[in-house]
């Protein structure tokens, strides 16, 4: 036999002899068939052998992949085996760059590339198992190889793009000289280390300052076009194969950008958006294709990015931030051979190459002979400065050739990008045998070794950092997901960890205002994991972090409150709790979160205030503001203020719905009383006012009152209510116009204001609107006008108004207006509700009432505790039906709550004590579950598909004398409540609906 033909000594036993065999009998099969002599000769020859066969069964036996690229291309073969593999190499990269030179036709150019694929993964596959190349040499070479497809393309591109009148291309020969065309190559490809199965990351620019065209406008275009033609003919599979799996996610703000990017474009991004990893990504870039000057131009402006002279605290703090992220928990030995990710696992090759760039990253910038790229050049590199001792590289150079290994032979298999081991024992010990070993055992004790030696040697990193909290992997650097970090995600509790962690990478890309400051960033890099810990532990993580991503899409600046969560962590606790649980709460702020300021102030968990509180503290507010304007976003933050606050007490249980009712009714009541005024002057500027009688007390003077009715009559206002109102007016006798430059007749002057006062409510501002309001209680609903005068109003309820119309009176309640005029407006309305009634008509009516309610809006939902049988409407009906049948005679059970009037009805002998009580403690419990819904969910409650938490959390809100007891689960708190409502439901039957059916 021919002593060139290479007989390697040491090769690996086949993990499959019947797959051995199998590819031997395919060899001698396709040199039976080979139509050149010669090579058939050479493929029976070769296979006799001793060492090439043995060298045949270690590839057939190994790689079903490399079996079918040998047995398919024995002429190739033959070369790779006889001219030995470097000259087998170079000769075929000339052949491909000779036959390809010129090629105008795509479909040609894409399939003989895909050739030379298989024939440079095929050589340096079996140069490897052989021992004939090392790891450099290996990577080296597919890397070379991967510059050649790029570069060839890239000419091929620019000729067509230019035939086509796009381009003005200055050397029509040499394509790419000129072009403006970059192609950056990232990560290993651009240390010239790529793995075996390896995709290529690439950057792809055009210098807009280089580029001639024609077509200015089109650029972009243009460039977009041919990036997506680039990587058309890389990774499009054919009857071929394809030539490399290509990545662009590298490039600024993927989730933003076209797939190529003006110079221009990226210079600004990276010199104000530019990240701490994306520095760290830079460091491996290489011009590998197209216009290589204006490539290497731009890596040149890159230097003072890359390579910062001083990195302030909290820039390396970030660095620290990622690196602890990483490995959260050092010293974890619980690693197993089976299923680990040899790249992105603990002890892995990324723990290597971030090792090497953390320090690159913060030394870097003055010291020049650490920017290199190699992992392996990068250590010796740290090692010659004095950053760290010879022994940990050499540990770590030694770790990472060896991973290398296994990765490549876990690739080799079938040609797949992957770095997992395999999951059975069976497949461990077949990549043991390709590796070399001849039991498994010894191949699993080496790779733990290796794993640990460089797990300690990572950890040892930075050891003077604190240590980050967190349940595990939290990467967002980079572009990719990496499977530790979804696993924790979903862990703690995330449903589609995979869209978190995008979000997340966009608040790094700067995607929003908050996030833009490289201050900010780093922050947010400290403070990721305990914010994701607190939406995780929400009731529903996916809901939260929705609402929080929202909340900081809004933020103008993350500075100040990223400083204030990193001082306070409990605060960050409290806001992940309101996302998670509190879309009300969580919509406030997201307007102004400043807000949460006053979580820090001293006091704020205890007592909500006063009445006379917050009307001194209003009082105070408004007496700052410059202008009308003013007075409406002072208003609207004042009120919003109490809202969180109350809305927090609720979330903390605190409070519950019931007992924050007269709270909120009482900032409702000063926020109207406050602004009334302050619109009526307004608008008087313009329109006048009605005289006074002479000698009228400032406080008799005649103008408009408001009447509450609904939740605010009552007092029982939630976090969501809005205002049932009634405008009452009155003036002086013989008015027959304002004294303004624009005079009205005073039914449109009043009612034009209350259109005005309705419009200082609701309009929405930068804070906001203040409430929604309801006007169709009022005379006539819709029908009627906005405003009415005193005596139409007692005129309509005293002869037009439906008993509906009386019992929502039964709620009503003055809050402002002139001394004189709420007190005949209180008159009128007692009046009212104190008139003796034909008791059958009314209970006729009020049962009659309930029944086409029943019918519109019926519901078996216990949590519907509006409408269920048994809700706050049968309750407050009965209070309604006592206070109307018995006003006349007991005048003193008239109360706008229905929780009063009730207990008063019991005292005066007009109901059974026993049914109060029942009907009261219904009450109570729908507006604490009411006030809690209202605070923590949006639409319908269906506690079946509630999470856990807020199950949890409604039941302290309904109970909270049982939430704790064992067994009080959601079953048993849906059967309370139902007990409960069926108890009152008998109560209305029994009072109204029994007695109003056996009328004549």
């Amino acid at each position: 036999m021919d002593p060139t033909v290479i007989r390697p000594a040491t090769t690996p036993k086949p993990a499959d002899p019947a797959a051995a065999a199998l590819g031997l009998e395919r060899w001698e099969e396709q040199a039976a068939r080979c139509p050149d002599a010669e090579v058939a000769a050479f493929a029976r020859a070769y296979a006799t052998d001793p060492a090439g066969r043995r060298l045949l069964e270690a590839v057939f036996g190994n790689s079903p992949f490399l079996t079918q690229a040998m047995v398919i291309d024995p002429a190739f073969a033959r070369r790779m085996l006889t001219l030995g593999w470097d000259a087998a190499f170079d000769a075929e990269l000339e052949a491909v760059r000779t036959e390809l030179a010129a090629e105008r036709d795509t479909a040609k150019l894409m399939a003989r590339l895909r050739v030379a694929k298989r024939r440079v993964s095929l050589l340096t596959a079996v140069a490897d198992i052989a021992g004939g190349w090392d790891l450099a040499r290996v990577t080296l070479a597919l890397s070379r190889f991967a510059e050649d497809a790029l570069r060839l393309a890239c000419d091929h591109l620019l000729s067509k793009a230019a035939a086509g009148g796009s381009l003005i291309l200055p050397e029509p020969e040499r394509p790419s000289v000129g072009s403006g065309l970059i192609v950056l190559a990232m990560g290993k490809f651009g240390a010239r280390e790529l793995n075996y199965s390896s995709d290529i990351d690439l950057i792809v620019l055009y210098d807009d300052h280089v580029v001639q065209t024609t077509q200015p406008d089109n650029m972009a275009r243009t460039f977009v076009r041919l990036a997506r033609e680039l990587v058309r003919i890389m990774e499009e599979r054919t009857r071929d194969g394809y030539v490399f799996r290509t990545d662009l996610r590298l490039r600024p703000d993927p989730g933003a950008t076209p797939l190529a990017v003006s110079v221009s474009a990226a210079e600004s991004y990276y010199g104000s958006l530019g990240q701490n990893w994306e520095r760290a990504a830079m460091i491996k870039a290489r011009a590998v294709a197209g216009d290589l000057e204006a490539g290497r131009n731009f890596l040149r402006f890159l230097v003072p990015f890359i390579w910062r002279r001083s990195l302030d605290f909290a820039a390396i703090q970030d660095i620290h931030s990622i690196k602890r992220q990483i490995n959260a928990h050092r010293g974890y030995r619980s690693t197993a051979v089976n299923g680990h990710n040899v790249k992105l696992g603990r002890g892995g090759i990324r723990e290597i190459e971030f090792f090497a760039q953390t320090q690159q990253l913060i030394f870097g910038g003055r010291d020049p002979t650490l920017r290199t790229s190699g992992t392996v050049e990068s250590l010796l590199a740290l090692v010659a400065s004095g950053r760290i001792e010879r022994p940990v590289a050499d540990d770590l150079i030694k770790s990472y050739e060896f991973l290398r290994m296994v990765e490549h032979r876990v690739q080799m298999k079938d040609d797949r990008q992957t770095h997992t081991l395999p999951t059975d024992d069976a497949g461990v010990a077949a990549l043991a045998a390709f590796m070399g070993y001849a039991e498994a055992e010894p191949f699993r004790v080496d790779l733990l070794e290796t794993l640990d030696r460089v797990e300690d040697h990572y950890a040892a990193l930075f050891e003077e950092a604190p240590p980050l909290s967190g349940p595990g992997n939290l990467v967002f650097t980079g572009t990719e997901d990496d499977p530790d970090t979804l696993e924790t995600l979903r862990a703690m509790g995330f449903g589609n960890p995979a869209a978190v962690a995008a979000a997340v990478r966009a608040w790094h890309h700067g995607r929003y205002r908050a996030t833009r400051s490289t201050r900010s960033r780093e922050l947010l890099t400290e403070l990721g994991p305990t914010l994701l810990e607190a939406l995780g532990a929400t009731a529903n993580p996916d809901d939260a972090f929705n609402r929080f991503d929202e909340f900081l899409a809004r933020l103008p600046a993350g500075v100040q409150l990223f400083s204030m969560f990193y001082s306070n962590p409990n605060l960050l606790s409290l806001l992940a709790e309101i996302m998670g649980s509190a879309p009300r709460l969580a919509e406030v702020l997201s307007r102004n979160p400043n807000r949460l300021d006053a979580v820090l102030t001293p006091g704020f968990f205890d007592a909500l205030p006063t009445r006379a509180a917050l009307s001194e503290q209003l009082d105070l507010l408004l007496h700052q503001a410059r202008d009308y304007e003013d007075v409406l976003n002072i208003a609207r933050r004042w009120t919003n203020d109490q809202i969180v606050w109350a809305g927090i007490h609720i979330l903390r249980n605190i409070t519950d719905g019931e007992r924050c009712g007269p709270f909120l009714s009482d900032v409702a009541d000063l926020g109207l009383a406050a602004l009334e005024p302050r619109v009526a002057d307004d608008f008087a500027r313009r329109h006048g006012r009605f005289a006074e009688a002479e000698g009228a007390a400032p406080e008799d003077r005649h103008g408009m009152a408001i009447l509450a009715l609904g939740k605010l009559g009552s007092r029982q206002m939630t976090l969501r209510s809005d205002l049932d109102l009634i405008m009452v007016y009155d003036t002086p006798p013989g008015s027959t116009a304002s004294d303004g430059p624009k005079p009205l007749a005073p039914n449109e002057y009043f009612i034009r204001l209350t259109q005005r006062m309705i419009n200082a409510l609701t309009a929405p501002t930068g804070e906001g609107r203040l409430y929604d309001i309801d006007m169709r209680l009022r005379p006539s609903g819709k029908s009627g006008p906005l405003a009415i005068s005193l005596e139409s109003f007692q005129r309509y309820q005293m002869n037009d108004a439906w008993t509906w119309e009386h019992m929502a009176l039964t709620r009503a309640r003055v809050i402002h207006g002139p001394a004189e005029l709420t007190s005949r407006l209180d008159a009128a309305v007692r009046e009212v509700l104190t008139r003796p009634r034909d008791p059958d008509k009314l209970l006729r009516d009020v049962a009659e009432m309930r029944a086409r309610i029943d019918k519109e809006f019926g519901t078996t939902d216990i949590w519907d505790v509006k409408y269920v049988r048994g809700g706050t409407i049968d309750v407050e009906f009965i209070a309604q039906y006592l206070m109307l049948r018995h006003a006349a005679e007991h005048p003193e059970i008239l109360g706008g709550d229905a929780a009063a009037a009730l207990r008063m009805a019991a005292g005066a002998g007009l109901l059974d004590e026993g049914i109060a009580t029942d009907l009261r403690e219904a009450l109570s419990l729908w507006r604490r579950i009411q006030g809690f819904l209202r605070l923590t969910t949006e639409g319908r409650f269906d506690i079946a598909k509630a999470p856990a938490g807020l199950r949890q959390a409604l039941a302290r809100a309904a109970f909270p004398d049982r939430a704790e007891m064992p067994g009080f689960d959601s079953a048993a708190l849906e059967n309370q409540a139902r007990a409960i409502a069926t108890r009152a439901h008998r109560h209305f039957i029994h009072l109204v609906e029994e007695p109003a059916a056996a009328l004549p």
